[in-house]
This record gives structure tokens, sequence and C-alpha cells, in this order.
């Protein structure tokens, strides 16, 4: 388990040499410096502030970001066990997006009739009014798909929606951070088509030929709540664990059946992937009070400034940038001590 955010400020109040550590972190000066014990006997040890150095280096270096808004669609499933299973995998999907958005509202989903075109279009038109460029969004279609070998099509109530118009959609979001992750069959004829710098995109199967009904929703949505799937145990899924996760488990699936395997999966941003966080597990599942919930949005606000302060590390120089990164990690982990503090109080009075 990593160190909390909330430790880090009683690290910084002990010891300034944690930053000044992190800039010479690729020499020997970093395993030479000492730290002074806690004033009051009740802080962080040498140890523990060198766990926590390696705790900073990682935050600075890979981010993870969570989708601002969400958008999943189930579409027309033809027979009552499809209806019945879109629906389902929809439903667990969008619960664990609420409960790591900073407000419901920030999760749409469009199921059963309610999932055709016109619905789909405003929904779009609806999210790219409110996204911004600083927002992550994640947008899930889940259903059939079929492919003429031109024109891939996500088979919805009424007429089916193209790829086409699709991809035209996908491009009215301003985030500079998505996930798309088509679950249908014959989705990989949209992999090539829709992938784009600072997009994540997963498609269940290897192209448009693979056209039998697929089973990656279902462990898209098993990676969300299974702890196996959080591969280095910090209580948070990436897209690239969750893809992971699910490709695995499809594969079994097919061998347990002794079939063949009919879907591949297939990933676009593999580095944006590892970065992106699609689920929150133990502790890190946020709050439903209010209260915690503002805490949480000023907390997600101090991750955008610290991802925006390293993009501009190269013109801001060491000095400037290091001094700006104290002063980020110091807000956050104020913040973050708010945050456990009302948790605590929480779960104690449950």
């Amino acid at each position: 388990m990593k160190p909390t955010a909330s430790y880090l400020l009683n690290a910084l109040a002990e010891s300034r040499h944690l930053l000044e550590c992190s800039r010479w972190s690729r020499s020997l000066v970093c395993q030479q410096l000492t730290f002074p014990p806690p004033s009051d006997g009740g802080g962080l040890g040498s140890g523990s502030l060198l766990l926590l150095l390696s705790f900073i280096l990682l935050a600075t270096t890979n981010i993870a970001s969570a989708a601002s808004y969400t958008f999943i669609v189930s579409g027309l499933g033809g027979e009552p066990q499809y209806e019945e299973r879109f629906r389902k995998h929809a439903d667990e999907i969008a619960a664990i997006a609420i409960s790591s958005a900073s407000s419901p509202e920030h999760v749409v989903k469009l199921s059963g009739e309610q999932a055709d075109r016109e619905s789909i279009r405003r929904e779009f038109k609806s999210l790219a009014e409110r996204v911004t460029a600083q927002d992550a969004v994640s947008v899930v279609l889940i259903g059939h798909g079929t492919y003429d070998g031109e024109e891939y099509r996500f088979n919805i109530p009424g007429p089916d929606i193209t790829g086409t118009e699709l991809q035209r959609l996908l491009g009215t979001l301003q985030a500079r951070e998505q996930l798309i992750v088509n679950t249908t069959s014959a989705s990989g004829a949209t992999a090539d088509k829709w992938a784009r710098p600072g997009r994540v995109l997963i498609t269940a199967t290897k192209s448009g030929g693979e056209r039998t009904a697929t089973r990656f929703a279902e462990y898209w949505a098993e990676a969300l709540k299974d702890a196996k799937a959080d591969s280095n145990k910090d209580e948070v899924v990436t897209a690239g664990e969750a893809f992971a996760y699910a490709s695995e488990q499809v594969a079994a699936a097919f061998k347990a059946d002794v079939s063949l395997a009919t879907e591949h999966a297939r990933i676009e941003g593999n580095d944006l992937a590892a970065k992106f966080a699609v689920a929150r597990q133990g502790a890190a599942v946020l709050s439903t009070d209010p209260e915690v919930q503002a805490l949480l949005a000023q907390r997600a606000g101090l991750e955008k400034t610290l991802s925006e302060l390293k993009e501009r590390r190269g013109t801001l120089g060491d000095d400037g940038y290091y001094d700006a990164l104290e002063g980020v990690l110091v807000q956050f982990a104020r913040l973050q001590q708010q945050i456990d503090a009302k948790q605590t109080a929480q779960a104690g009075a449950q």
C-alpha cells in the first residue's frame, strides 16, 4: 500500500529535504540525505519519509486521471436474454462511475428504448457543452454491432447509428483525456478510425470480422469491482488494468467452455490507459456525504493543477518547478487531512 497523501503535510513540515531529494533523485545524494525526527515524536520516521518520497515521485510522473463525466449507452438486445444482460452491465458500470464522480449528475446512462439515435445525439450535445479541455471523459457502448466491410453500426432502437456519426460526436468532446470503451460485436472496425492522441480506445474485438455477441462488457464491469483487477494494489483500477483483467477473463471463459474464442479485445493508447482511473476500491471509494464530496471536488482541482504543473516543468526551470510543486503538495495534504478526518468520523458513527 502506498502512503496516503494525508502523510505529506507532516513530512513536509518535518523536513524540506524531501523535495531537495526529489531534485537529485537519480544521484547518490538522495541516499545520503538525513531526515530530522518529528518534533512531537508522532510523525514519520526516516524509513516512512523515504517511502513517501517514492510516492511523491510517482505522483508527479504517473498521475491517475478519473473521468469527470461518464456516458454509457446500452443498445438493442434483440432477445430478452441480451436485453437483460446489456441493461445489467450498464447499471453496474454506471453505479461504479457514480461512486467515483464528484457529482451523480456527471454520469449519464441510456438503456433500452431510451437509447435511440436522437437521444444519443442530445446527450452528446449536452456533454460537449459541459466538458472543458481540462476534463476527462469516459464513453461506454454496450450491445450488438455490425460491420458490412465499409461501415460499422451500433444497434439501437430505431435506425442504427453509424461508426462515422459516432466518430463525429466523439470529436465534439474537448476533454484532453478520453476513454472510449466499445464492447459490441464487430467493434474492432472502429479501432483505427476512432483512435487519436489523448484518447484510450478499447474494443471488444480486434476487427469488424468478429461478429459474434461479445462477453467483454461482463468482465469489464467485473473488473471495476474485483480487487484482483487492481494489479498494483493501490485501490485504484486503471483502464489498462481493467482491460488486462477483462481480456484474461474472456479468454478463460472460452477455455472453460472448450470453445474457440470468437473475440479478441484491442486497446489503443496504452500510455494514457495506465493513468486513467476507472474505479476506486476500498478506502479510495468516494464518499456520498455532500461535505466530503465538496472537498473531493477541490482535491480533483488540485490534481488537475498538479498535472498542468508537470506539463509546464520545462518552462519553469527546476527551482520554479519544485517551489510550485511544494505549494501544491502542501495544499493537497491539508485538504486530504480534512477528508480523512471527516471520513474517519463517519466510519466511527456507523
